[in-house]
């Protein structure tokens, strides 16, 4: 069995998509990146890269790469499984903490679990999704960003 802690934050920007766990949603503003700032996806691929021993999405999807550019993070979701498919592993489970104050993200929590699900093919029972507040505390709480951590086990094949 392998562990691995992804980490991610994009800032708030006016004229931008919101995009979370593959769902466009609805806000006043999107978050800045060099992709579609995804950063529930980002955060899932930065711990399943951590639990195979090869860095960061940084390293596999450089940000001065124009192949990259606006890019669906799902895509890179995809490829990161792929690359866990080479080595020989599967996902026992994936926990992820979305923290944003704003907008409300309950109804579309379902949607990203089924999402991040079928990029993984995985069970949805294999995927948990929460997102929390800081109670108008630090730069999340200001709405300055958004912030995800996930959590994966992974298990070898036999």
């Amino acid at each position: 069995m392998r562990v691995g802690h992804g980490y991610d934050v994009h800032k708030l920007v006016a004229h931008r998509k919101l995009v979370l766990g593959g769902v466009e949603i609805e806000h006043s503003t999107g978050l800045l990146g060099h992709s579609d700032a995804d950063v529930v996806l980002h955060s899932v691929c930065d711990s399943m890269l951590g639990a195979l021993g090869l860095g960061d999405i940084g390293h596999h999807f450089p940000d001065n790469d124009s192949r990259y550019k606006n890019i669906d993070s799902r895509e890179l979701l995809r490829q990161v499984c792929s690359t866990m498919d080479e080595q020989n592993y599967s996902i026992a489970n994936l926990d992820i903490t979305i923290i944003a104050q704003a907008p409300r993200l309950a109804a579309h929590l379902p949607q990203m679990r089924i999402n991040i699900s079928e990029d993984l093919r995985v069970n949805t029972g294999q995927v948990n999704i929460k997102a929390t507040t800081t109670e108008h505390l630090g730069f999340a709480g200001r709405e300055e960003g958004i912030a995800a951590h996930a959590v994966v086990l992974l298990i070898e094949n036999e």
